[in-house]
């Protein structure tokens, strides 16, 4: 995650504008709070909701990197919530994996579609779907290969004792079924509510404000 971190923090410098810095630390704080959700799963796991798939589209998925970054180390270092060894590998799922996937989905399917129609909304629901999704296949991924890499003399794992045929379809199951449909509920809620308050703080978006103003800007 460390060439991560400074590609993306680099990337920030040169693209991020002075009125969208509140909006980053907003939606850090936003991450944060949602993902502090944790919800019981039989089986010793838990899901959550993360926010990902907006963050990436509002702000960018580089933004989206270090919002979701701060969030996953704070919880760590101040609540042990996924604790401190598995931070990088955290923010790579929620904070890499997810802002990425979500905004490119979210561009696929909206296409040249205008700003503020509901084939936008419905794009917004469909990458936070999959957003989440592919951030727990990774996960399981990660869990199962785990006995692979970490293991005794005698074959014995270290850490996770199960393989990747338990995990990834525990990871994926709970997800496809249920906390992806709630990760894209709230990406299509707020997104509809910045259709209809100021689409200019949309990452990579011309609003019908902006056009007119490059159309006014042209002529003069």
């Amino acid at each position: 995650m460390i060439p991560i971190w400074y590609y993306a923090g680099k990337k920030m410098s040169n693209e991020l504008r002075s009125r969208q810095v509140p909006l980053l630390a907003l939606a850090a704080a936003f991450s944060f709070v949602i993902m502090m959700f944790n919800v019981p799963i039989p089986g010793g796991s838990t899901g959550h909701a993360v926010g990902g798939a907006i963050i990436g589209i509002v702000l960018g998925p580089w933004a989206g990197v270090i919002a979701i970054s701060v969030a996953l180390i704070l919880q760590a270092l101040v609540f042990g919530d996924g604790g401190i060894t598995a931070i990088a590998a955290n923010c790579f799922n929620m904070g890499v994996v997810m802002p990425f996937v979500g905004y490119y989905v979210y561009k696929a399917i909206s296409g040249n579609s205008e700003i503020t129609s509901s084939r936008r909304v419905i794009a917004a629901a469909i990458a936070g779907y999959l957003s989440l999704t592919i951030a727990a296949f990774c996960t399981g991924v990660e869990f199962g290969l785990q006995p692979i890499l970490n293991h005794t003399a005698d074959g014995v794992p270290l850490y996770m004792p199960y393989p990747m045929s338990v995990t990834v379809p525990a990871m994926l199951g709970e997800h496809v079924l249920g906390f992806s449909f709630l990760e894209a509920l709230i990406t299509a809620l707020i997104f509809a509510y910045i259709q209809r308050t100021d689409t200019t703080i949309l990452y990579g978006e011309n609003s019908p404000l902006q056009k007119k103003k490059q159309k006014l800007g042209a002529s003069a």
